[in-house]
């Protein structure tokens, strides 16, 4: 029994019971957002524990959180706030309101906040550009949306994230 299972038998045995046996292979996100949600990034280790887990290999399991951009596999902020900064919400402010933003906390997009609370990173489309500016907040009790929403307000909610 590897780490991961030692960790998190139970549910991983909810999960892959989802699946047919045959198609455990499809139980990789949910097994990758289980890894993720304690410490906000799926390790190397948990990477080839989930593959042992589903039959794969690490590399095909690091190819799925390297595409998907709600998936980390570094250590970065508690919390990540990711703004959407495509073109229908650029056009709404979302450039300036990301880099206010962040010279309100003093660092730049991809960057944590110095205490380590906190990573801001540009995404693209988070399907409300008719609300932007927006944001949507990770970490691992889940994923909440932020929308019109201005550098005061967006600032004073970092804060409280800072300081909780």
């Amino acid at each position: 029994m590897n780490t991961l299972q030692q960790q998190y038998s139970q549910e991983i045995e909810n999960i892959l019971a989802k699946y047919p046996a045959e198609q455990k292979r499809s139980a990789v996100m949910p097994l990758l957002y289980l890894a993720q949600r304690d410490k906000m990034y799926v390790s190397p280790q948990d990477m080839a524990d989930i593959a042992e887990i589903i039959g794969t290999t690490p590399t095909e399991v690091a190819s799925i959180v390297g595409f998907y951009t709600l998936y980390y596999d570094r250590p970065e902020g508690r919390h990540r706030i990711q703004i959407c900064t495509d073109l229908p919400c650029a056009l709404r402010g979302a450039d300036e309101f990301a880099k206010k933003l962040c010279e309100n906390l003093g660092i730049r997009l991809g960057e944590t906040t110095p205490d380590g609370a906190v990573t801001v990173e540009a995404v693209m489309c988070l399907a409300a550009c008719d609300k932007a500016p927006m944001f949507q907040h990770q970490n691992g009790d889940g994923i909440f949306y932020h929308e019109n929403q201005t550098v005061d307000q967006a600032t004073e909610f970092i804060r409280s994230l800072q300081n909780s």
